[in-house]
């Protein structure tokens, strides 16, 4: 029996399975090392995830996850184990978690577009080469966060019809300033930014909305997939903008001359199936 963890900035999903089959799936707050202590993350598996989980005992545990960088690699294993009864724990970044869910051993150019966003080109085995993706201030285009930020900027700086901007300010109950104190001094601005972004969705029809999407997608594509072999490799995306905003996606990756090899709200059934033939020793 294992456990594999695919975690983002935002949320966690864990799912227990056995030879290829899902046994229990448990969503918790997202685990990043590089916001979170080592005392920290154990608090999280231990107050959330262990009173949801059947057992705690388990042959291996795969955990992919955003900020799970070489250095982070030692005290994710450690907050990992001081909980959980695991024979082997394995840490790896979120952009493999996309690249095994999404071609298996196949290669090819694989994207994330959630809270954040990222991308790299995955030779079918390991990935091998990676645009940083910077965070949601100097990168991050396409990302959950970034599409808010955009729009409570041209919000605020009245780029956009001021009836929306009233919506918008009463559906959230939010003022300028609360929208400042939450971006500039409180912890996590990009989980609060990536909060509103689905205001773009539910208000898609808006054409200046619509266009904000379709640039920013085409910002990622240009910034990041470009620098890979585009021509001859398929681009894979995965995450919940990518998923929900699908159509735009697809507009821009037309727009751009890409091949796409397909879109995913997230990596766990092709994980699940990745690891289906795991070995203990």
């Amino acid at each position: 029996m294992i456990l594999i963890a695919d975690s983002g900035s935002t949320k966690t999903d864990w799912c227990v399975s056995e030879q290829g089959k899902q046994l229990q799936w448990v969503t918790t707050q997202g685990i990043n090392p590089f916001f979170l202590s080592e005392d920290a993350i154990g608090e999280e598996i231990r107050s959330s995830l262990l009173p949801k989980l059947q057992t705690s005992t388990f042959d291996a545990l795969y955990f992919y996850g955003a900020g799970c960088l070489p250095e982070e690699i030692q005290m994710m294993q450690n907050a990992l184990g001081k909980y959980l009864n695991v024979k082997t724990v394995e840490v790896n970044s979120d952009m493999l978690a996309a690249a095994r869910g999404l071609s298996g051993r196949n290669p090819g150019i694989i994207c994330i577009l959630g809270t954040g966003s990222n991308s790299c080109y995955y030779d079918g085995e390991k990935i091998v080469s990676n645009i940083p993706p910077l965070g949601f201030i100097m990168g991050d285009e396409g990302s959950g966060a970034v599409l808010g930020k955009l729009l409570v900027g041209d919000l605020l700086k009245n780029q956009l019809p001021a009836e929306l901007k009233e919506k918008f300010l009463q559906e959230f109950d939010l003022t300028p300033t609360m929208i400042i104190e939450r971006v500039y001094r409180q912890s996590f601005p990009n989980r609060f930014l990536a909060s509103l972004s689905p205001f773009l969705l539910r208000n898609i029809e808006e054409p200046s909305l619509r266009s904000l999407v379709f640039n920013s997608f085409c910002s990622f594509l240009t910034r990041n997939v470009m620098q890979y072999d585009y021509k001859t490799f398929p681009v894979y995306f995965i995450g919940s903008i990518a998923y929900y905003y699908s159509d735009i996606l697809e507009e821009a990756v037309l727009a751009t001359g890409m091949q796409l090899g397909g879109i995913m709200q997230h990596p766990m059934e092709g994980l699940v199936k990745y690891h289906e033939k795991a070995v203990f020793l």
